[in-house]
């Protein structure tokens, strides 16, 4: 069996997704393959948080683009998208002079955020404890979306409005390129053609170019997850990000003050150790999501961070996130652990194996954020 197309993409999570929504609106005949009946890697284990605003610059445009995206296509379906914005909450003063930096960097930039005095933040979070918040920055362009849903939504909608053709359980073993079409072999032996190959499969590219994976910078880290049980009637508004989270993200360390406020933290810290920060999503169910964690291995040596959950790490953040608000229940119905490929030294792992195969992948954290705007650039770049 031999089914021809212009574009092959060879990976059905988000990143992959969005390079055949982009070739699909330039009125290509584009094929998607996902090995397994739907996407199951970090695509559908993350926090379902669209961020802009803990991206650096470049990212942060990409971010920015990629609100508009799912803005629009949440027009046609029902993504799970809700436009609640995302607040940093400060718990010291250190962390509350990294928001006012970042407030002046993003109103130089022309991205709307807002400064909240304490009592703004008391009053707009129910349970957030007094304690615990001395200040925040919101951000109310921002997204928050139900990820495994929106991923199985999204594919729907791409068939059923613009013809994506998508193949499931079709695990590819062999990619090539003859001088006049690129192909893909699937483990049943069908194949496919089409003028462009592009792989979006994480790290699990390794079964296609094995030697250029261990030659690879990429690493991969795992994260803990963990949800609560519904809430009932109380809601938690928007993507919660707090004081770890302002030592963490990208956008902060391009504050005047992040060096000194960083050179003074414990390196041996247990949040330091796991890569801990915690943030809040309330579910659609009312459930909130609470994480996360990081763990990180040389992506060929993955195997290495284990398939267990670390239960002293899961118990820590419940902890902390005591400490921060109080939720009528921290009864946890569900932990998962996720994991997402990322390169050492550069944003997002690029290469052509030949002229138009091209691996994209290791987009690392960025994902739901900066998929949709970065896969534009990059499907304008591929076609130009």
């Amino acid at each position: 069996m031999t089914a021809k197309f212009d574009l092959i993409v060879v990976g059905g999570g988000i990143l992959g997704t969005f390079h055949a929504y982009h070739a699909l609106k330039k009125g290509l005949k584009v094929a998607l393959l996902e090995r397994n009946s739907v996407p199951q890697g970090a695509t559908v284990r993350n926090f379902g948080q669209v961020v802009p605003s803990g991206m650096d610059l470049t990212w942060q445009n990409y971010g920015r683009e990629s609100l508009a995206i799912y803005n629009e296509l949440h027009t046609q379906a029902d993504l799970t998208i809700r436009k609640n914005g995302s607040v940093y909450i400060a718990s010291n003063d250190e962390e509350i002079q990294l928001i006012e930096e970042l407030y002046e960097i993003n109103k130089n930039n022309d991205y709307e955020s807002v400064l909240l005095s304490k009592n703004d933040c008391i009053k707009k979070f129910d349970g957030l404890r007094s304690d615990y918040c001395k200040g925040g920055l919101f951000f109310p362009q921002e997204l928050s979306v139900d990820s495994a849903d929106m991923i199985v939504k999204l594919h729907k909608l791409l068939q059923e409005k613009l013809g994506l053709q998508i193949f499931y359980n079709t695990m590819v073993i062999e990619t090539g390129e003859n001088g006049q079409n690129c192909t893909a072999i699937t483990s049943d032996r069908t194949e496919f053609t089409a003028s462009k190959i592009i792989i979006c499969s994480g790290h699990e590219f390794k079964t296609l170019y094995p030697k250029l994976f261990d030659e690879s910078d990429i690493e991969v880290s795992k994260l803990q997850m963990l949800q609560t049980k519904p809430q009932g009637i109380y809601s938690l508004p928007g993507n919660i990000l707090t004081g770890l989270s302002i030592r963490r993200y990208e956008s902060f360390s391009e504050c005047a003050s992040y060096q000194k406020i960083k050179s003074l933290e414990d390196p041996k810290s247990f949040e330091k150790k796991f890569g801990v920060h915690i943030l809040f999503k309330q579910a659609l169910d009312g459930s909130i999501i609470l994480g996360d964690s990081h763990e990180y291995a040389d992506a060929k040596n993955a195997d290495d961070l284990g398939y267990d959950l670390n239960m002293e790490i899961d118990e820590f953040m419940i902890h902390e996130a005591k400490k921060i608000i109080d939720l009528p229940t921290y009864e946890i119905q569900r932990r998962w652990f996720g994991v997402y490929a990322q390169c050492k030294t550069k944003d997002i792992f690029e290469h052509n194996p030949s002229p138009n195969v091209h691996i994209v992948t290791a987009i690392g954290g960025k994902g739901m954020t900066g998929s949709g705007g970065f896969s534009k650039f990059n499907i304008d770049k591929i076609y130009a």
